[in-house]
């Protein structure tokens, strides 16, 4: 994608300035909060302010609310993700400033995880609860492995990936992955299980299951994994993810069969009791998608959660004849 040349000069004119193109290294490494960059830059926190306006309004930079706290990030789209990635490439990789404001980079990722390893602590007995009325997490997840196959495939979407297990599970089987998530403590959980996991390559972000700004087809195995129960609008949210199905590829939908646990409205934020078959296929076939059949995990006890897995294919494009 092209630019005008009014908007080229904007974008230089935007990074033209030390702390600016410090600011935009910084954020082509990581999503940060202008509490973040201040403590990065050693600057106060309305001088970031300005210079983030300035970069973001040369479409090189994006700002997303999270609660109380704005954070910022490299714009993803082209032409202002092109502009970044050329200009960052002219840095010398030994420059002293950069490499110092990197280092303090690390200073705060360290704090982040300190913070999500304290509250995955304090909200360890609601998953564990949770865990407890299904069949075990080890046949959910082979039975997962299973439906997905070897692979590889070219990218997987993980939209809502909390803690990012799904990328640990399927992560090696696709050369890239991508996970979104709203919670900023999520994700700093999710990123921390990657790097234990060993796994390099793997981008974790904030990002809205409803809008998630990805282009259409953009992945080949996109994954949504119990999510939907949480949403008021979860038929839109599998249209967003069917949407992001490249043909040939396929979304695989993880979440629970009608249920009557009402307690889990109250004490963990359900909003639907589970999803019936009817239901889940024809949402994936409003979407363009061809649903499989669907496969169901019982718990083997009769109040317990059935797990369900559904998957969708979007059809393949038909070859061009070589008439």
């Amino acid at each position: 994608m092209t630019a005008t040349a009014q908007t080229v000069v904007d974008m230089l004119r935007a990074a033209g300035e030390p702390t600016r193109l410090r600011i935009l290294a910084l954020l082509a490494r990581d999503e940060l909060a202008v509490l973040e960059l201040g403590q990065i830059l050693d600057q106060s926190q309305p001088r970031v302010s300005r210079h983030l306006k300035l970069l973001t309004d040369a479409g090189l930079v994006e700002r997303f609310p999270d609660g109380a706290w704005v954070f910022y990030r490299v714009v993803t789209s082209a032409p202002g993700a092109n502009a970044a990635a050329r200009l960052l490439s002219l840095i010398d990789p030994e420059d002293a400033t950069i490499a110092r404001d990197l280092e303090r980079l690390e200073t705060v990722r360290r704090a982040r995880l300190s913070e999500a390893a304290a509250y995955f602590a304090r909200n360890a007995a609601h998953w564990d609860e949770i865990r407890s009325l299904y069949v075990s997490e080890a046949d959910v997840e082979q039975a997962i492995a299973d439906a997905v196959g070897p692979g590889p495939y070219r990218r997987l979407i993980d939209l809502g990936t909390g803690a990012g297990r799904m990328l640990t599970l399927l992560g090696g089987r696709a050369k890239q992955a991508l996970g979104l998530d709203l919670s900023h403590q999520m994700l700093n959980i999710a990123r921390n299980h990657l790097i234990e996991a060993g796994l390099d390559g793997i981008d974790v972000r904030h990002g809205d299951i409803f809008a998630t700004g990805l282009a259409d087809g953009f992945g080949d195995l996109v994954v949504v994994h119990r999510v939907l129960h949480f949403l008021s609008e979860p038929a839109s949210a599998v249209a967003e993810a069917a949407r992001l199905v490249a043909p040939g590829g396929r979304l695989l939908v993880v979440d629970f069969a009608p249920h009557d646990h009402e307690h889990l409205r109250q004490a963990h934020q359900h909003r639907r009791l589970g999803f019936c078959d009817d239901e889940m296929g024809r949402w994936m076939e409003t979407a363009g998608l061809s649903p499989q059949a669907p496969i169901a995990l019982p718990s083997g006890t009769a109040d317990g959660l059935t797990v369900m897995i559904w998957g969708g294919v979007r059809p393949a494009k038909p070859e061009r004849s070589a008439n």
